[in-house]
């Protein structure tokens, strides 16, 4: 059993990590985290695991270059200049419903990537993403996969961002399939697992445990035990355990 340290400031780390108005971003993403999307589309960044399981999910749905990305990791520098044109461009308004203030947005965590369907004009910031054919069928699997539809249009008063059908957040498997099969939204996820507040009192779903551990203190000892940890960005962490069944 490997034993780990958990310190304060590791609740911003982590697939998990809440970023919106409320929670900023505290630590600044290393770019050993982040690969190219693929080599025609190298400057578009994200996660090298959210990457992984990307690749797959557009290659079992045969996108075949029908979907494109549009958008991942951007640096504060790159956030701040999207805005701060957009605003210029668009005005307040539009700006507040569609483009986050820089460090609430989740494109500087590199789990986020906008999509859009492979026809011009793309939108930089709307690009299409339409609820039917090959956009639809990516849409349809991307829980099982670690992704989901961040910004829904029932969910606006929670999010307070407007209805993104192409942005997309890399949370992992099986957290992705609990959030869909719930209809939650990532806010409502997070406080939904504080009531699961041990290993004895965890939220099972198929052969995973999963838990919350409130951060009261600057340190704290925690035995991993082939578990996976992200921090909330809030108040605490998250754990993620397999259980294989021994025959």
């Amino acid at each position: 059993m490997q034993k780990i340290i958990l310190k304060k400031d590791d609740i911003h780390k982590g697939n998990l990590i809440l970023v919106n108005q409320m929670h900023p971003l505290k630590q600044k993403v290393e770019q050993s985290f982040l690969e190219p999307f693929n080599s025609k589309y190298h400057s578009v960044l994200i996660s090298k695991e959210a990457n992984k399981w990307l690749q797959n999910l557009l290659e079992v749905i045969d996108a075949d270059n029908k979907i494109v990305p549009v958008s991942g990791y951007r640096s504060l520098f790159e956030q701040t200049e999207i805005y701060t044109s957009s605003i210029e461009e668009n005005g307040l308004e539009f700006t507040k419903q569609y483009v986050a203030y820089p460090n609430t947005s989740e494109h500087q965590t590199g789990l986020a990537i906008d999509l859009g369907l492979n026809q011009e004009p793309i939108d930089f910031i709307r690009p299409a993403f339409p609820y039917q054919g090959i956009c639809q069928d990516f849409r349809l699997k991307a829980s099982q996969y670690g992704f989901i539809e961040r910004y829904t249009s029932d969910k606006t008063n929670i999010t307070n961002i407007s209805a993104e059908e192409w942005h997309f957040r890399y949370v992992g498997y099986p957290h992705s399939e609990i959030i869909e099969q719930n209809h939650f939204c990532l806010e409502e996820y997070i406080d939904y697992l504080r009531k699961f507040d041990s290993s004895n009192n965890c939220l099972k779903f198929e052969n995973y445990e999963i838990y919350y551990i409130a951060m009261e203190s600057e340190e704290k000892e925690f035995i991993l035990d082939g578990a996976e940890i992200s921090g909330n960005n809030v108040d605490g962490f998250i754990v993620t355990k397999r259980i294989i069944d021994k025959e």
